[in-house]
């Protein structure tokens, strides 16, 4: 499991492009027949990637952690971006189409994943926050997640929103969780940007084509960065970054959030003649 410590502000405006990437991209979280995981002091999310080809993935714990199994004091939340997968949760199994998810409550001992065909396997994408309670563990299917049409041709960013763990649908201890999917034409998201210092998240970007790229900006308004993000790659934002980004082709991609509250509006919107 990876660790990554937080960064100031400050520390962050005179890093280059290679110390952005090593702090804040997570780029290769999709490996066949395997769990990878990445620990972030921010807010101590843990964002992974799941992807089992030939064989059934656990979820184990690690010595980080000094926990007896993953999930002994967090809750997580997963959704498949890939082919129909197999999720076991306890005692219960769960399969999850393309873009389905799952909240699994603390204090399940045994998580492990599959894929119904190795033909076309499952990509798991989930996010780990510390628990202070238990929820019910719940999936949720795409259209269950009462999908939302949002902007407009004319801004390049005409979009659909699945929400799935937050106030009014799953229910969590912190997290908050769903995907946006970018129609054809529209390369923009998240614009006009905005912080939010009472919670730190996280893009995972996806269906990106292979030749095509995103640009993800982040920084402080006025002292923006930006990282050029693959498909399946993930970016660490802090609470308080701007993060927003444009592709050379339409994609979709994951938001997940912890921290203070689950108040999806809780946001502080910057006019974009105010970035630099």
């Amino acid at each position: 499991m990876d660790i990554r410590f937080q960064n100031s502000p400050k520390e962050t405006a005179s890093m280059h492009t290679d110390e952005l990437r090593e702090n804040f991209l997570c780029e290769s979280l999709m490996q066949d027949d395997k769990v990878n995981l990445v620990y972030s002091h921010y807010d101590r999310v843990i964002v992974g990637g799941v992807k089992p080809v030939n064989q059934e993935l656990a979820l184990e714990t690690h010595e980080e952690l000094k926990a007896a199994f993953f999930l002994e004091r967090r809750e997580i939340g997963i959704i498949n971006v890939g082919g129909k997968g197999i999720i076991t949760a306890g005692d219960e199994q769960f399969t999850l189409d393309k873009l389905g998810c799952l909240y699994i409550a603390k204090g399940t001992e045994k998580v492990s994943f599959a894929s119904a065909d190795a033909g076309s396997p499952a990509s798991f994408f989930l996010l780990s926050t510390p628990a202070h309670a238990t929820h019910p563990t719940r999936m949720m299917t795409k259209e269950e997640a009462a999908p939302v049409a949002l902007g407009a041709v004319a801004t390049s960013n005409q979009r659909t929103i699945y929400k799935y763990i937050h106030l009014d649908g799953i229910k969590s201890c912190q997290l908050v969780m769903g995907l946006t999917v970018l129609q054809d034409g529209s390369v923009w998201n998240s614009v006009p940007p905005h912080t939010h210092t009472r919670r730190m998240e996280v893009y995972f970007y996806f269906d990106v084509p292979s030749e095509k790229r995103v640009f993800h900006f982040m920084g402080q308004p006025t002292e923006t960065r930006h990282m050029v993000v693959a498909n399946h790659q993930a970016i660490i934002s802090p609470p308080w970054s701007v993060h927003y980004g444009c592709g050379s082709s339409n994609y979709a991609f994951i938001w997940a959030m912890a921290g203070e509250n689950m108040t999806f509006t809780d946001m502080d919107q910057v006019p974009i003649a105010a970035l630099r």
